[in-house]
């Protein structure tokens, strides 16, 4: 199989799994649609560099939330029970979101007030 048709396949994958999360994560569509005023925002009220630091922080937390649909799913594949270590693991990941969303928030004081 050739280069080409290798990424062909691994672009198929990722959208694969972007709408699959797209489809059954409510978070994921909040955090795209806070992107997407988020953005417009940016667009309207930045430019350059500032714009750029916002619209790929925001891109961050859809990454970050995109891993952290992946650790739940793959802690419920593993096993459906009550577990102190699942919980760790769930929450680890959820607060990854939660930090890379406050890193946005962060940019947009910065941006705004600096």
């Amino acid at each position: 199989m050739g280069f080409f048709e290798r990424l062909k396949l691994r672009t198929i994958w990722s959208c694969d799994g972007i709408r699959d999360t797209w489809l059954t994560e409510r978070s994921f569509r909040q955090w795209v649609w806070a992107n997407i005023v988020s953005g417009g925002l940016g667009f309207v009220l930045l430019d350059g560099g500032e714009r750029a630091l916002i619209l790929v922080l925001g891109l961050m937390v859809l990454v970050v939330e995109l891993l952290n649909t992946a650790v739940e799913r793959t802690v419920d594949l593993v096993s459906l029970d009550r577990s102190d270590l699942a919980k760790q693991a769930k929450d680890a990941a959820s607060g990854a979101v939660m930090l890379s969303a406050i890193a946005v928030g962060v940019a947009w004081v910065v941006v705004l007030v600096g």
